[in-house]
């Protein structure tokens, strides 16, 4: 059975360092230490929180070698550094890499932001994520089918390589209010029949959100699955059809603000998609908040304009 995600979000690191900065100032470390390139984001918060010097180490897993990648010196033998990390795994990576610095006579702690009950090596700082798989901003694009697809014959397989990470993109959108314009709620509330033909009726919006459509995996609408013919005879009218339509299940999700952002984040993880673009502004508030590290763009049609949308809750 597959773990439970933990999203971990710049923020949420963020805070997280703030918080270890009365320990991080004390051990008086020389420098931060980041392993290319998960832990170069934490060695960066660190060196700020703690006011000390940044340096990289990049590491090779086919040949588990170790290299000081970096402008900066090494510190001096006997120097205490901190080395940084995204996750602790059951790979050799943290291992090697204090190995390195400490056959060039450093006093090694260590940071990652996750570690599990499988973990070689247990982080001097960082947070227990055991019984989850954790999973980080600069991860977003992992989950997306052609990164695993890719990841398999590259890594696996020893076959291929990888793309970039922006190359692994995968967008979804919302339905109502991007390609076409809303219809009042009050309308449906009125005569339903009548609004559902003129909402049949409509024509798509002449500008659509500036991304290309084959980069669309799925449209992903709050429309119940009831609507499923006649929203699939309006996307075939309209030259849209290829797209996957995934429509809500009123058993599962209810109607309203809520209920459809609960039913488009889920649809969302289970899609794999690192972008969203919704079209009202409370349910890119509330997706964004059910999905951390998803992109939830609030597309304004009227302005033809989107704004990137963050939200937590406040506690």
């Amino acid at each position: 059975m597959p773990r439970p995600i933990l999203p971990l979000t710049y923020e949420h690191l963020d805070h997280w360092i703030e918080s270890l900065q009365p320990a991080l100032i004390a051990e008086d470390f020389a420098m931060a230490i980041g392993i290319l390139r998960g832990g170069a984001p934490l060695a960066l918060m660190v060196s700020h929180a703690a006011g000390v010097p940044v340096a990289f180490l990049r590491y090779d897993r086919a040949t588990r070698t170790v290299a000081w990648d970096c402008s900066l010196p090494m510190p001096p033998r006997g120097a205490k550094v901190l080395l940084c990390e995204d996750i602790s795994g059951r790979g050799f990576t943290m291992a090697d890499c204090v190995a390195f610095l400490e056959q060039h006579g450093l006093a090694v702690k260590t940071l990652t932001a996750a570690y599990d009950e499988l973990s070689r090596v247990r982080p001097d700082y960082g947070i227990d994520a055991a019984g989850y798989f954790a999973h980080f901003p600069w991860e977003r694009q992992a989950h997306t089918e052609r990164y695993r697809s890719d990841w398999d014959q590259a890594v696996a397989g020893g076959r291929g390589r990888m793309a970039e990470d922006h190359e692994y993109a995968a967008y979804a959108i919302d339905l109502d209010g991007i390609l076409l314009p809303d219809i009042p709620l009050a309308r449906y509330d009125e005569d339903l029949a009548a609004a559902l033909i003129e909402r049949d009726a409509l024509a798509p919006f002449e500008t659509l959100p500036g991304i290309a459509l084959d980069t669309v995996r799925a449209i992903v609408t709050g429309r119940p699955e009831a609507d499923r013919g006649r929203t699939q005879a309006w996307l075939d009218r309209h030259g849209f059809g290829g797209l996957e339509l995934v429509m809500r299940d009123p058993a599962s999700h209810g109607e309203g603000p809520q209920g459809a952002a609960e039913h488009k984040a889920a649809a969302i993880r289970a899609l794999g998609i690192t972008h969203f673009i919704e079209s009202d502004p409370l349910q890119a508030i509330l997706i964004s908040r059910l999905a951390p590290l998803l992109r939830v763009i609030w597309w304004d049609a009227q302005q033809n304009r989107g704004t990137l949308v963050s939200a937590a809750h406040w506690r």
